[in-house]
């Protein structure tokens, strides 16, 4: 064995993350709002950029993701300018001050900055009663006052509860609130016939109370929210004009990039070297940026066209006709790798003629058929939603029939398990608790 030292030539290949490169490729993921805090952090550190705002681009406020209201709503401009109040103050305008005294006043106030968003009591008696330094007798006194403020159900501490106190209100046959009240779990499985020969009532009478209780308000006061909605701003739109699918991209949901040239110019003559090589790490940079909006504009608007082309439609009639599509076909026909079509339709929306929607939501892989044809995950929702509406509620279909029925009538193959598990994303319920008497 040669263990001598040597020099030697070997080619090698190397992929060389450049700044250019890497820059382009955060830009392409990032959504409208992550771009426009982007340039604006960017605007801040380099004298050079100047973004131009519109009056649309500076009201505009980023969604978060639990708080989106999508556009496609005709009602969203009128909700912008809605002022609400606080749950805190409607609950104290029905308040009557002279009925109440200092210290219940204040039990009163700690045990609404105790309500949760949905008007639920998130903290015991005994916990409040510390905190308050005050008997929990007192405590459950001013609670029974705050329960019977309105909105109904509210100050509840559990579901049951907050049913209970919708109820109490309303015109009702006594045994519906015993059912509530001595048999909630039983009730909500399903399981009525021992209720049924406890409480000497039929099952009839049982699926009456069902179908009341579905018109209560299990969230009492979901509508005091104290956040204002966002609503989201698509990055690329796709029309329909005159029967032709038109993609184009909004000019007017991001802010302007300028080069500031007042002030390039005027420390372009400056002869200082360190100067000198600021003002062209800086302009180089505005350079960057300004070629990787560019091309990110670009980048969607290829995606774009590629997936309404494929989902033509889809676009044109509802997801009810989506088609099976995956991101490599849309880069196999752009020519590029698959994770730029991921990151493009990362965060993205789009305006289409049915609705705005997630980019990413018309990505869906095939199932099997027996006609040879690709069905979609989401045609095959829709074909089980539309089984299960029709179907004899009094005889509802098992997971199991529901297969046959697709297999034989919609020639979707799929397996009883997927079926459960689509049956599930939809919110439906088994076949036992769908069951009507």
């Amino acid at each position: 064995m040669n263990l001598k030292p040597d020099l030697f030539q070997q080619q090698t290949m190397k992929l060389a993350m450049t700044q250019d490169l890497s820059q382009a490729i955060a830009l392409l993921q990032y959504s409208s709002q992550d771009l426009a805090a982007f340039l604006e952090e960017k605007a801040s550190e380099n004298p050079l950029i100047s973004l131009e705002f519109n009056s649309y681009v500076k009201g505009r406020q980023r969604p978060k993701k639990n708080n989106v209201n999508y556009t496609g709503s005709k009602d969203w401009l009128e909700q912008i300018g809605e002022q609400k109040d606080s749950l805190e103050d409607y609950l104290f305008s029905q308040v009557n001050v002279n009925a109440i005294n200092a210290n219940e006043r204040k039990i009163l106030k700690t045990l609404i900055r105790n309500l949760d968003g949905n008007g639920y009591l998130r903290i015991t008696v005994q916990d409040l009663a510390e905190q308050c330094k005050k008997p929990e007798k007192q405590i459950e006194e001013v609670l029974h006052k705050l329960q019977q403020l309105d909105p109904a159900g509210v100050a509840a501490r559990d579901l049951r509860e907050c049913l209970l106190l919708q109820i109490k209100r309303l015109n009702c046959p006594a045994y519906t609130l015993e059912v509530i009240r001595d048999f909630f779990m039983p009730f909500a499985d399903k399981k009525w016939k021992d209720i049924s020969k406890k409480l000497d009532i039929t099952l009839n009478d049982i699926q009456c109370i069902s179908d009341f209780v579905q018109t209560l308000q299990p969230r009492p006061c979901a509508g005091f929210s104290a956040e204002t909605p966002a609503y989201i701003v698509p990055d690329v739109v796709v029309e329909l004009l005159k029967n032709q699918l038109i993609v184009r991209m909004p000019e007017d949901n991001l802010a302007k990039l300028k080069l500031n040239n007042q002030y390039y110019e005027e420390l372009k003559v400056h002869r200082d070297k360190q100067v000198k090589q600021f003002l062209q790490e800086k302009h180089q940079e505005y350079q960057w940026i300004l070629r990787g909006i560019q091309q990110r504009r670009e980048t969607i608007f290829k995606v774009m066209s590629i997936i309404a082309e494929k989902q033509s439609e889809c676009m044109r009639k509802g997801f009810n006709f989506l088609r099976p599509m995956t991101m490599r076909e849309v880069a196999d026909e752009l020519d590029v790798h698959e994770s730029t079509v991921s990151r493009t339709v990362r965060d993205k929306y789009v305006q289409t003629p049915f609705g705005t929607v997630e980019l990413r939501s018309f990505f869906t892989s095939g199932l099997q058929s027996l006609n040879n044809e690709d069905v979609s995950a989401m045609e095959a929702k829709s074909a089980i939603r539309s089984i299960i509406k029709e179907e004899d509620k009094k005889k509802p279909l098992s997971d199991q029939e529901i297969v046959d029925l697709l297999k034989n009538s919609k020639s979707i193959v799929l397996s009883r398990r997927t079926v459960a598990k689509y049956r599930e994303q939809l919110k439906i319920p088994s076949s036992s608790k769908r069951r009507r008497f």
